[in-house]
């Protein structure tokens, strides 16, 4: 080369590395977002956080759905858009003190994309307003109590679950004893929480609508161990079913004190998702042989291979039924980030908070292991809009208890679905 066309060279060289300096840029991401925004570095986690009871007599729930969420992660290969997921937690306990304890240093944490949660009804009609004021989203995979999804009532934005609202568990519930136990008379009783309050009275309001009475309406403290008054109570007036829809242990209490109470002799017992624990059986004895539990129900091969998952990474079974709830909104809220997110060139995210909203509510014709999930409002009729029920009820059953379930076996079959 010619020393001339080397200086031009020379020079072409330093003009097009000064054009590039100074030429124009990718614009800085600007949030638009009405609830703002979450920006992670290059190396900074895609943050989840539960909020679970995982300690005291209703820690199978936690248990059942933590596991479940670690399932989800480990199959994205414990990533996504390139960045590590990582999962912390709290117990918010099966209580309103719990739940509120719980949201508030969930809520203080400006790291976490979006919550898994809670297992309890009351748990999250304590939480949902911290929740919700932090711009959080929230998707539960075991709260059931119907006002937390009803505009005007518990609901708040951000709320989501993808498990059953009891207008549909109640509803089965009710036709299953009249229907295919054919029982005339009912009984109920709660323990005052939301959760068992909300669902007793759904089922005894169809149980009337199919042309039944109901006898008794009453409740139990949770703590209460003697229930042998409201028991004797019950049992004036004989009636062919008993719908409990309560937890563990004062569940038990009830199932191993009936056969103490003269007029109960032959009187169906009935209890519901709460005691569909792999410990009751065994918990309430021999009184429990016989008796139905309504619930959740999911088949298929997608389930299954999630439950030789659980085998390979846990050992044995899920302890409760709601497993398979919280697989598929771990994985509804990972699926909002990867549509939302904002991807600059070197791998940072930004995740519109508004955005995981509308996502989620916008969401319909997604499959799950729990079956068909559509997240768009609902129309209730006279109880009103429901926000955020991702459940179409058909995930439910009837499950009865025998000898093989007081000897361990579990989960126990299923004798009745909805349309069969």
């Amino acid at each position: 080369m010619s020393k001339r066309l080397f200086v031009v060279f020379s020079v072409l060289m330093v003009v097009g590395m000064l054009l590039t300096a100074c030429g124009p840029k990718a614009a800085a991401f600007e949030c638009t977002d009405a609830v703002g925004c979450l920006d992670l570095a290059p190396d900074e986690p895609v943050h989840l956080a539960y909020m679970l009871t995982i300690s005291g007599a209703t820690a199978f729930l936690g248990e059942d759905s933590k596991g479940a969420i670690e399932i989800a992660m480990d199959d994205r290969g414990g990533q996504i858009l390139g960045h590590d997921i990582v999962l912390t937690g709290e117990d918010s306990g099966c209580n309103a003190e719990g739940g509120q304890t719980a949201a508030t240093k969930v809520a203080s944490d400006p790291t976490i994309v979006g919550v898994i949660g809670t297992n309890c009804s009351s748990a999250a009609t304590a939480a949902i307003d911290t929740i919700s004021d932090a711009g959080l989203v929230m998707i539960s995979s075991s709260n059931t109590a119907p006002a937390l999804t009803i505009e005007g009532e518990t609901w708040k934005p951000g709320y989501y679950r993808v498990c059953h609202t009891d207008l549909f568990q109640g509803a089965v519930a009710a036709e299953f004893a009249y229907n295919e136990l054919g029982a005339r008379t009912t009984a109920t009783i709660h323990d005052g929480s939301p959760y068992a309050d909300q669902l007793q009275a759904v089922y005894a309001k169809r149980f009337v609508e199919l042309g039944g009475e109901v006898t008794f309406a009453g409740a139990i403290n949770v703590g209460d161990t003697d229930m042998r008054t409201v028991l004797t109570t019950v049992a004036a007036d004989g009636p062919d079913v008993l719908y409990f829809p309560i937890f563990e242990p004062e569940g038990d209490f009830i199932v191993a004190q009936s056969s103490e109470i003269a007029g109960l002799e032959n009187t169906t017992l009935m209890g519901a998702d709460g005691l569909l624990a792999d410990s009751f059986p065994e918990n309430a004895g021999p009184n429990s042989v016989g008796m139905y539990l309504s619930g959740p129900y999911v088949v298929g091969d997608a389930y299954e291979a999630f439950l030789a998952k659980w085998d390979a990474k846990f050992g044995g079974v899920p302890p409760s039924g709601f497993h398979a709830f919280a697989y598929d909104g771990t994985n509804i809220i990972l699926d909002a980030v990867e549509a939302v997110a904002v991807v600059d060139e070197d791998g940072t995210l930004h995740i519109g908070r508004q955005a995981m909203r509308d996502y989620m509510s916008n969401l319909s014709g997604y499959t799950g292991l729990t079956g068909a999930l559509d997240c768009t409002d609902k129309d209730f009729g006279e109880i009103g809009t429901s926000h955020g029920d991702c459940a179409t009820g058909g995930a439910l059953g009837i499950f009865e208890l025998g000898q093989a379930e007081l000897d361990g076996n579990w989960p126990p079959p299923a004798v009745y679905t909805p349309g069969q």
